[in-house]
Parts: C-alpha cells; sequence; structure tokens
C-alpha cells in the first residue's frame, strides 16, 4: 500500500483518488492521479519535443522518430519525447500535421474527458458574459484556443452545431453529444452535426451531416447584441453565421448615423443590420449568393430596418461605378488563401479590393476592412492594405485594429489561432 505524505485538502483529495485506483491503473501525471488506457506510441526524434514543452498543440511529420502499430488516421496515440518521456496524447493523421493534442496529462479519453472540456470552455463564456439577455448566440468551442484541435461548436439559443475538422474528432461525435447534455442540460435543444463539408476529402468513408440530438423543426432565430437574425446552419454557409464579427459589428454601429454604407460580401447581412439600426441614411448589402441575399432582406425585415436594399452581384464587379457614394464601406471577403500555396495570389486579391474601395470611397470616408485567412497574418495584412492606399494614391490613418471575440480565444503558445484580422481606416 502506498503512503502519500499529504499536507493539505488538495493532497488529501489526490490521495482519496489513488487509493481508489487499482494498481495496475495508477499513474501520475501533472500532479493528478487518473485512471488511463494505453495508446500507441509516438517517439520524437531528439530536440523535437521543445514545441510540445512549450504547449504547442501540433506535432509536424517530419518531427517523428518512430511510431508504434499500425496508426490510421483519426487514432489515439501518445507522444512520448525520444529520452522516453511522456509528453501528450492527441489524434493521429497521416498530414503534414501528424498529431494535432488533446491532452498533455495521460487519461483516458473518454466522455469525462469531453464533459470537463466542454465544461471549462462553458465556463469561461459564462465568467465573460457573452451570453445574456440580448445575445444568445456564441462559439462554445473554439479548437485549439479551447484545448482540442479540429473541434468547432457553435450555440444557436439552444442549438449546436458541431463541425469536426479533424477525423479523430468526429469519431468522438457520440461522446461530444453526451457531454454536451451534461453540460448544458434541459437548455439544450438540438445538436447538429455538420461535419461532411470539412471531412469529406480527409475521410475514407463518407461523412453525413445530420441531428445527433433533438430537430428543429421551425425557423431558428437568435439575438446579438438586441438585433434579430434567421439562422440556416443546415444549408447555410460554415455553420450558418459569422458569429466572429460580434464586436466589430458593433464598432461599425459608432461610424454610421446619417451615413451611406456598403456591406460587401455580406452573406446574411450582419454588418447590414447594424449599420441600418444604428440610423445610416441607407445601406447596401451585396453578396454573389442569392440563398444568402434572400435570407439578408428576411434579416432586414426581422428588425423593421427601411433603408436597406440587397444585390446580387460579383463585388468586384458591383464596386467599378460606384465612386463617392459611400461613407461607410465595409470588405469581409471569404478566405483567399486556403493553403500556403495560395498565398501569393490571396494578397494580390486583397490588395486590388482594398485599392478599388479606397479609391471609391467618399473623403473622410471609414473602411472596415478584414482577412479570414488563417495563413495570412496580421502583419501581411497590413502590409498589403499600406500598398493598396498607395496605389490608390489617397492618404489613409488607422482608427482601430481588429480581431476575433473572445469566444474565439487566442492563447501564446497558438498563435496561429488569431486568424481573423482587420483594420478600419480613415481614407482623406
Amino acid at each position: 500500500m502506498i503512503e502519500p505524505k499529504v499536507n493539505n485538502i488538495h493532497e488529501i483529495q489526490k490521495t482519496l483518488i489513488l487509493l481508489a485506483v487499482p494498481d495496475d491503473k495508477r499513474k501520475l501525471t501533472f500532479g493528478c492521479f487518473i485512471p488511463h488506457m494505453n495508446y500507441p506510441k509516438i517517439i520524437l526524434a531528439r530536440g523535437k519535443e521543445l514545441a510540445l514543452q512549450r504547449r504547442h498543440p501540433w506535432i509536424f511529420s517530419g518531427a517523428i522518430s518512430k511510431k508504434e502499430g499500425n496508426l490510421q488516421d483519426g487514432d489515439l496515440a501518445e507522444v512520448f519525447a525520444a529520452n522516453g518521456n511522456y509528453l501528450a496524447t492527441g489524434f493521429y493523421a497521416g498530414g503534414s500535421i501528424a498529431v494535432r493534442i488533446i491532452s498533455f496529462t495521460k487519461c483516458e479519453i473518454n466522455e469525462h474527458f469531453w464533459t470537463q472540456k466542454i465544461k471549462a470552455a462553458w465556463h469561461y463564456r459564462n465568467q465573460l458574459g457573452i451570453l445574456n439577455k440580448d445575445t444568445n448566440v456564441c462559439r462554445l468551442f473554439f479548437g485549439e484556443g479551447d484545448g482540442v484541435p479540429g473541434l468547432i461548436l457553435d450555440y444557436y439559443n439552444g442549438h449546436v452545431v458541431l463541425q469536426a475538422h479533424a477525423g479523430g474528432v468526429h469519431h468522438f461525435r457520440n461522446e461530444i453529444a453526451s457531454a454536451l447534455k451534461t453540460v448544458l442540460g434541459h437548455s439544450l435543444k438540438s445538436i447538429f452535426d455538420k461535419s461532411a463539408e470539412t471531412l469529406s476529402k480527409q475521410m475514407a468513408v463518407s461523412v453525413q451531416n445530420g441531428f445527433l440530438y433533438g430537430s428543429l423543426n421551425e425557423s431558428l432565430m437568435v439575438n446579438e447584441n438586441g438585433h434579430r437574425f434567421k439562422i440556416d446552419f443546415i444549408k447555410g454557409q460554415k455553420t450558418g453565421f459569422f458569429i466572429d464579427q460580434r464586436d466589430n459589428r458593433s464598432l461599425l454601429a459608432r461610424y454610421c448615423s446619417g451615413k451611406n454604407v456598403l456591406n460587401t460580401f455580406s452573406y446574411t447581412g450582419g454588418f447590414s443590420i447594424y449599420a441600418a439600426a444604428a440610423g445610416a441614411g441607407l445601406v447596401h448589402s451585396v453578396d454573389v449568393s442569392q440563398s444568402a441575399i434572400e435570407l439578408c432582406k428576411e434579416n432586414a425585415a426581422l428588425n423593421d430596418l427601411k433603408n436597406h436594399e440587397a444585390f446580387v452581384s460579383d463585388t468586384f464587379d458591383f464596386l467599378k461605378d460606384k465612386k463617392n457614394i459611400y461613407d461607410v464601406i465595409v470588405l469581409d471577403p471569404p478566405a483567399f488563401a486556403k493553403s500556403r500555396d495560395s498565398k501569393h495570389n490571396a494578397v494580390i486579391a486583397y490588395k486590388r479590393l482594398n485599392a478599388m474601395a479606397i479609391q471609391l470611397i467618399k473623403s473622410g470616408g471609414i473602411l472596415f476592412t478584414f482577412s479570414c485567412s488563417g495563413v495570412i497574418d496580421k502583419y501581411l495584412f497590413y502590409n498589403t492594405i499600406t500598398a493598396a492606399a498607395i496605389e490608390a494614391g489617397r492618404n489613409i490613418k488607422v482608427l482601430h485594429y481588429l480581431h476575433q471575440p473572445p469566444d474565439h480565444p487566442v492563447t501564446p503558445w497558438f498563435p496561429e489561432g488569431e486568424y481573423l484580422k482587420g483594420m478600419v481606416l480613415w481614407v482623406e
């Protein structure tokens, strides 16, 4: 029998857990005694453990010295340094990112594990007051920012949309659904798995979208900062709404009273609704998708806004003959670069788009410009906007640097999580 010394209540709790666990399952990890299953081992090359010791959640294939067993995409594996020290547990994949880390502590990856992860994420958002009487939509879980790469959970007034960006996460979708039921309780209305779009090219088997729990039998309405939006998470883009622009939409409203506002790549009109409600003289929404524009019009009607008009058009085509019409322009395009191979072409597209807007906007106009391309870092984006202003031949002043809201958390050990970057410019 082990007789550990105990000095305080926390040590007593750990001792009780230790004594309750059979000897052959007993592990001491990061100060916690946790039941543990054995998973296949991955051994890193000498010196390649440093990134993990700094808590970066990715292991690249070139860092691996050897693998145990016949690991398949999505399998759990434990990662060890060359000297045999345990480092982390994660999901294996055959690509350049070979392991995505989900735990730096030895433990069994089961429903309890997922419950603790989701409970921590839910508690964090509740502490910040993101959900309140005026807002019932947020990102409930944000991949690496909440400790599980590849897991996205969006919360829409009791309905949760799950989107897996890694096969290993999708294997545990039922355990994740059970964890959501435990954490959210009776407030949970449904869980919809929308992983087909993100996993179809990764998985050997077909991935189908569908409800893991509950259903949706009527139109879904949500509130964001007192504004109403209709959400279509089944057929809409991503999970149905661009939650990450919530704070930036609020900022836009400060600049719109009495102004002519253009919202490009508008999707279902998030920026447009805020601008019109803030008293803009007119608001134009432009998107190439007919279905998005129809939903945009519905959202304007939901908020009883009369100063809004929507157009189905390519943004570049729409901008060609719009000089000196708009006081405020929003540029929020989709990711022009989804991989490093497309970075150069993306920079050219961002520069062209911003140069057009800077040339066309009224004197003293305000430009909100964004990039959600993860491979375009904020410094490259800012330099691209500077180049666009030079090309347009107009002076600019930077009023704000923009980023994603706190329900899309960025950690110091994974700065790559800061995918959304933006600027608010005053144009001379």
